[in-house]
Parts: C-alpha cells; sequence; structure tokens
C-alpha cells in the first residue's frame, strides 16, 4: 500500500479572554508551517459557528514524517508554548490518513 497524505484534526477550547490571543498564535503557527514547511500542504485554523470559544485546527502533511517535523520547529514550539501558558484546553486531536481523493 503506498503513503497516503497525514490530516491532522486538533480541537481546542478556550475562553473569552484567551481565544483571540490564542487565534494570532495559530495564525502564526500557520502561516509558518505553510510557507517553511515542505511537508506541510494546508493548515486552516477555523472557528466553527456557533461556538465562540472553539479553535478547531485542520492540517494536511504529505506523511507522519512531515509531521514529526513540524513538532520540531521554532513556530511549533511557539505555539506548544502559547498553547501552555494561555491554559488552553485539548479537547482532541485525532490523525487520519486520506482515502479519496487520493494524491
Amino acid at each position: 500500500m503506498d503513503a497516503r497524505p497525514l490530516i491532522i484534526i486538533a480541537e481546542f477550547e478556550t475562553t473569552p479572554e484567551t481565544h483571540d490571543r490564542f487565534l494570532e498564535i495559530c495564525a502564526h503557527d500557520s502561516a509558518h508551517s505553510v510557507a517553511d514547511e515542505p511537508g506541510c500542504h494546508c493548515f486552516d485554523v477555523l472557528v466553527p459557528d456557533g461556538e465562540a470559544n472553539r479553535v478547531i485546527l485542520h492540517e494536511v502533511y504529505t506523511d507522519r514524517a512531515a509531521f514529526d517535523t513540524h513538532l520540531t520547529t521554532p513556530h511549533y514550539k511557539a505555539f506548544a508554548d502559547g498553547l501552555a501558558a494561555l491554559n488552553i484546553t485539548t479537547v482532541a486531536v485525532r490523525m487520519l490518513a486520506r482515502y479519496a481523493p487520493r494524491g
């Protein structure tokens, strides 16, 4: 079986006081991930309609190795530090293999 892209869906709960700052941190990680990492093909920062304190990250990597590289970058460290400093709750992190469309 050939390698499939790795999709990350990460969901976080903020507070009204931390929400905007956390979005800024996520946007920084997103911009640098796509610009600086050849293995990161997509990094969306999403806020569900009607859930003002929820943030969902949708990330697409070439494979698990590309995601593991992401975890070693300075922009990811800034994200992880911000997550801890703001005491953001991680609701869920899912790793998914894309079945369709292929490629």
